[in-house]
This record gives structure tokens, sequence and C-alpha cells, in this order.
């Protein structure tokens, strides 16, 4: 009985441990994390009737899905929740389902044992158990495999989970907040997501809206990005031309907040005086001599950049990484690539469809 005892002692300070672990490592990401989002600024009704939602919720230990397009500031909603929470002082765990390979998904979330796979030299506890006590956050909640959906469906109805090669169930004390900027109910109509899961997860929705949506915030927000940005660079930025905002506001900002984090960033470095101002041309596009075979001119930033990928699937057939895929061609990283295919809903089974068929031809 002494060495039972013993035993279990230090197993659950070892458990103790690498939860801390996990969760200074989460800080850390937090900070890392700290210059890519904005704080929620604005005072329009769109914005306001989600800050209410959000003070309505967060006392509670409801799940949350949030909904809205890409760059609208789904994780800062997320994180709003968390520290107006009872939870505030423990683990806030971010996971991006979508950057998460498929075999690895199951582990990274619940953990596994020692040999439960190939490579699984040691114990791990996965992002569940981090949280405990606290939030985990799932953005990207459509791209989850099916086989890892009833898991999680297993976790927010029995509140418990099982590691990779282990049977023996844990009971953890976890708010789940999850994100999409896809249409579950289609996804759900289709097969591709489960009917149950999408109703444990659809019990408080939220609804972020789009930049466009909230127009009367561009000047207070581009102000504050131009602050920032401006102390960053070491400038003095005292005034902003008019024409510039009229041209803010009128921009339709397919990427939305962060579209428009990138556009003030740009123009920051770039501005040599005290008056802030943008080229004109950034948001009103130039005709598009790229490969598409189309004859028509590029109007905004957002179908230049599609244009770009398309070209590059088509160069690459279809393939967006290794060395001669897409994303090396356009030189940026194949989780960034594989985001925007997405947001631009462009399908690349279509080039490879092409390819294959022009090859049978030959």
């Amino acid at each position: 009985m002494r060495w039972y005892a013993t035993g279990t002692d230090i197993d659950d300070r070892k458990r103790a441990e690498e939860r801390t672990r996990n969760e200074n490592l989460a800080l850390r990401e937090d900070i890392d994390r700290a210059s890519m989002f904005e704080e929620i600024i604005g005072s329009s009704p769109a914005l306001q009737r989600v800050l209410a939602q959000v003070a309505k919720v967060a006392t509670t230990d409801s799940t949350v899905l949030i909904l809205g397009e890409t760059g609208t500031g789904k994780e800062l909603v997320a994180r709003a929740i968390h520290k107006r929470s009872r939870r505030a002082s423990r683990a806030f765990i971010r996971v991006n389902c979508a950057a998460i390979p498929t075999s690895l998904i199951a582990s990274e979330l619940f953990g596994h044992e020692k040999g439960a796979f190939t490579g699984a030299l040691q114990r791990r506890l996965g992002r569940f158990e981090a949280a405990d006590g606290g939030t985990i956050f799932l953005d990207e909640i459509g791209e989850l495999p099916p086989e890892t959906q009833i898991a999680l469906l297993r976790v927010l109805q029995e509140r418990e989970i099982e590691r990779l090669g282990s049977s023996h169930p844990i009971g953890v004390d976890v708010r789940v907040l999850a994100a999409t900027n896809g249409d579950l109910e289609s996804a759900v109509a289709r097969g591709a997501f489960r009917q149950d899961l999408f109703y444990r997860l659809n019990v408080f929705p939220i609804r972020i809206p789009s930049l466009r949506e909230r127009v009367v915030d561009i000047p207070v927000l581009a102000e504050y990005l131009i602050e920032r940005y401006a102390k960053q660079a070491g400038k003095r930025i005292r005034t902003i031309r008019k024409q510039t905002l009229e041209l803010l506001q009128a921009y339709d900002w397919p990427g939305n907040v962060r579209e428009l984090q990138n556009v003030m960033e740009r123009a920051v470095i770039l501005c040599e005086s005290e008056t802030f101002a943008i080229d004109e041309s950034w948001l009103k596009g130039k005709p598009s001599h790229a490969p598409i075979g189309t004859g028509r001119q590029i109007t905004t930033l957002a179908e230049g950049e599609r244009a770009l990928i398309i070209a590059a699937l088509a160069q690459s057939r279809g393939r967006i990484s290794g060395s001669s895929g897409a994303a090396a061609t356009l030189g940026i990283p194949r989780q960034t690539l594989e985001s925007k295919i997405k947001a631009l809903h462009i399908d690349t089974l279509a080039f490879r469809a092409t390819n294959h068929s022009a090859i049978s031809r030959e």
C-alpha cells in the first residue's frame, strides 16, 4: 500500500509539473503572438452587440461558437470571454485545428501514452489536460477529422478524455470555445461535420461582424494602428489626410481587420512626414498581367492575391508544399497559403484535374 501510494503521488506530481510546463509554454506563445492581435476597438452598433453578448456569456461555463470571416478577430473575442470568466487565472490554450496534421491532432488534443504509436517514446499530456481548470480555444473547428470529432463530443458530454494508447478515462474541467470562418450547417448537410457535435458546440453562437459592417469604426482603428506602428518605427505622425480616411472607409476589406493592419503598417513604414497617407493604388488595384487567361482588370487587393495564387497553383499543378509547390513559388509558408486558398474559395483539385486531363491527351 505504501509503495502504491508513493507511486501514485509521484505520478500526480509529474502530471502537475507537465501541466505547469504546458501552461508556461502557452504563456510564452501568448507573449509571442501579442503583436498579432489588436484590442477590440470601436463603437459601432454591430460591435457593441458582440460585446454585450460576450459580457453575458463570459461569467457562465457554456460552450461558445464564434463565427466570422477570416481576420475579424475571433480569437480576440475568445480571449475576452476567458478574461472575464472565473477561469481567468488559469490557462488559455489555443489550438488551430487546421494547422495540425490529421494524424497528430488526436495526440495533440488528448495526449498519448508511451508506446502508443511509433515515435511515442514517453507519455505526453494533451492540450485538454494542459487547459484543466481553464479554457481551450479550438480555432478552425470545421477542420477536425471525423474520428476526432467523436472524441471531442465525448469531452463535451462526459467531461473526460482518454489518452492515445490508454483505456482509462481522465476527468477534465475545461471550458470549450470554438471558432470557424466556414458554414458548419452546410458541412453538416454534406456529412463533413457531425450533427450532434454541431449542436453541442452551438450552445451560444456569437457572430463577429466584418469590417465592412462596421465602417464607422475604421477611423478610430486607423488612429490606433498609426500610433502603434509609428511608435515601433520611431516616427511621429500627427494627422491623417481626409482623402485617406475616405478611401479606407470606401474599401471592401475582404481580409477585415488583419488586412487593415497590414496596410497601415506598410504605410507607416513608407511615411516620410507627420501626415499619414496611403498609396491609392494599394486599395484600388492596377491592371494585372498575371497569366490567368482572362483579359479583365483586377480591381481589389483580394482579386490581385487570388490571381497570383491561381497562377502559382496552375504552374505547380495544384501542389501546395514542396520545392516545386505553389507556396515556394510565392515565397510564403504552406500554412499561410492554405489559409488564403480557403479564404478565397480556390479549388486546388481543379488544377490537378485539368493537368491530369492534359497529360492524358498527350
